[in-house]
């Protein structure tokens, strides 16, 4: 193998490493403190084996494809930086808290599926990868143990299982299309134009796809589940976890689907509006910050549905540009909220506060910052008439409802200080790191990736890309002055509000529970787990060698 060859199977295989790792008590020990150095393999592979040769792993009978093209390289190196910041995050935040090994296990099963998704080149593969980044979630939401987490984790686990069911018919019928053996994707998607199954396929990719990425009306577990998770689950959260979303949509949808790109940009922008619309009503800023994702993964998935419409060269790169500042600049501020906590006086101004003020104006396009980049990368595809239009509204909403999210963070009182129990330099550390990575690297990425000239967007149309930000300034004023008039749309809106959250927590709530009370006991769970994945993962090392 080259040396690219075996940083592809590093991304995917160094959490599992640190896992086998875990069958022995010393490293077990160890490994809340050595989180953050599972997805630096990844973030090397980002960096080096972008369009690389593809590495296939017993390509007589197995065939797992693992391979990197420029757009999922882009988010790649994105996710594996938060991820790594988060891990270091999570052992200052959880430190010596009882359950620190236990939230370790399930972090190092979900970040696999979270980078195995990028590297993933074929049907089988593609699929374990996103399963691991779907159902072992369940045990960062319900770390905490209480009810609501409980709650949120049900509905999560619940709505994962459904996604990966539609998954599992969508990926069925496409390697059914393919003349030969080959699983392999861009040979399924070859093949998919001349399947008289192509309309179901694509509608169930979306569905699939579209509830990770958490689209209107599948989006009702991110408010429950990111305000539920502890700090830097929340983080990987919405920052990371939600991309396998959308790299699901920009690997299975094909060239030729013009005729659901119209209605993917309708989901996507309603998506936008009714994020913001809910998000202005809440007070928890971690609740803010999940509705402001699904807002955004709105308008990721309208910027790719107009681009797939209007066949706009370069959509891919655009669309994966824009979800990676939001990887940056969401994971971050959901770090800020913790930092926050820890931090008070002069200091929490300065450290906390003012990062988060820019990184938050940056969803609404202010001028300077990264955000302003993203916006400008999938101007092609939303820039003219009405979606144009609907495009500066959704600026607009992001700038309103993230002011009201900077303004909740305010309102968070320094004495949750007493719940982190090791120093807050650690966190301070990973915030500050993760807000510097979301200011400068996009302006260091845009023209290495063929977007254009930064500075040409920093000069270009001023006004265009101000308006929004003020006037979604004005709405925020109006929001401090007279939101308490608003009626309170819950955690969930959509499920609350039809009556069925109830229902579903008690159709799946014992079964769950029983899942729970096994999978928290350590050897359980360590020995279910490994056993379940490991076992792949040495067969595809053996195939390697």
């Amino acid at each position: 193998m080259t040396g690219s060859q075996y940083l592809l199977l590093a991304s995917f295989g160094a959490p599992l490493g640190l896992l086998i790792a875990c069958l022995w008590e010393a490293p077990r020990r160890r490994l809340p403190g050595l989180l953050w150095l599972a997805p630096l393999p990844a973030l090397a592979a980002a960096l080096l084996a972008a369009d690389g040769p593809p590495l296939v792993l017993d390509p007589a009978r197995l065939r797992f494809t693992l391979a990197l093209d420029a757009p999922s390289a882009l988010l790649l190196g994105a996710v594996a930086l938060l991820w790594s910041a988060a891990g270091a995050y999570a052992h200052g935040y959880l430190g010596g808290k009882p359950g620190a090994r236990r939230f370790a296990l399930w972090w190092l099963v979900t970040l696999s599926g979270s980078l195995g998704v990028f590297v993933a080149a074929d049907l089988v593969s593609f699929y374990l990868a996103f399963a691991l980044v779907s159902l072992p979630a369940f045990g960062l939401i319900v770390q905490d143990g209480t009810p609501r987490a409980r709650r949120a984790g049900e509905v999560t686990l619940l709505l994962a299982v459904l996604g990966e069911v539609a998954l599992l018919l969508g990926f069925a019928l496409l390697g059914d299309a393919v003349p030969g053996p080959s699983l392999a994707i861009a040979d399924a998607l070859a093949a998919l134009p001349d399947s008289p199954a192509r309309s179901m396929v694509v509608g169930l990719l979306v569905a699939g796809f579209g509830l990770k990425a958490g689209l209107v009306p599948l989006h009702v577990w991110l408010p429950l589940a990111h305000p539920a998770a502890p700090m830097p689950a929340s983080a990987v959260l919405s920052g990371a976890i939600v991309k396998a979303g959308i790299i699901g949509l920009l690997r299975f949808l094909p060239p030729d689907a013009a005729d659901w790109g119209g209605v993917l940009a309708g989901l996507g922008l309603a998506t936008a509006f009714w994020g913001v619309g809910c998000g202005i009503t809440q007070d928890n800023p971690k609740t803010v910050l999940a509705y402001s994702t699904v807002s955004q993964m709105g308008v990721t998935v309208a910027a790719l549905g107009m681009g797939l419409a209007l066949a706009v060269p370069g959509t891919a790169m655009a669309v994966a540009f824009y979800a990676a500042h939001h990887v940056l600049a969401k994971g971050a501020l959901f770090l800020a909220v913790g930092v926050g906590a820890v931090l008070g006086g002069a200091r929490r101004r300065t450290l906390v506060l003012l990062p988060a003020l820019v990184l938050a104006l940056g969803f609404g396009g202010m001028p300077g910052t990264g955000g302003a980049l993203a916006k400008a990368a999938v101007k092609p595809q939303l820039g003219d008439g009405l979606p144009g239009l609907l495009a500066a509204l959704s600026a607009m909403g992001s700038t309103l409802l993230m002011l009201h999210f900077t303004r909740r963070l305010a309102a968070v009182r320094p004495a949750a200080a007493r719940s982190v129990p090791i120093l807050a330099p650690v966190l301070l550390a990973a915030w500050l790191g993760m807000a510097a990575a979301a200011l400068l690297l996009p302006w260091a990425l845009y023209r290495p990736l063929g977007l254009g000239n930064p500075w040409d967007v920093l000069g270009k149309d001023l006004a265009m890309a101000l308006w929004p930000v003020l006037a979604g300034a004005l709405l925020a004023i109006a929001l401090a002055r007279w939101g308490g008039r608003l009626p309170r749309v819950p955690e969930g809106d959509l499920l609350v509000l039809t009556g069925r959250a109830g229902g579903l927590g008690e159709a799946i709530g014992a079964a769950v529970a029983r899942l729970e009370a096994a999978l928290r006991a350590w050897p359980v769970a360590g020995m279910a787990l490994l056993a379940l994945i490991l076992a792949l993962f040495g067969t595809m090392l053996a195939a390697a060698r």
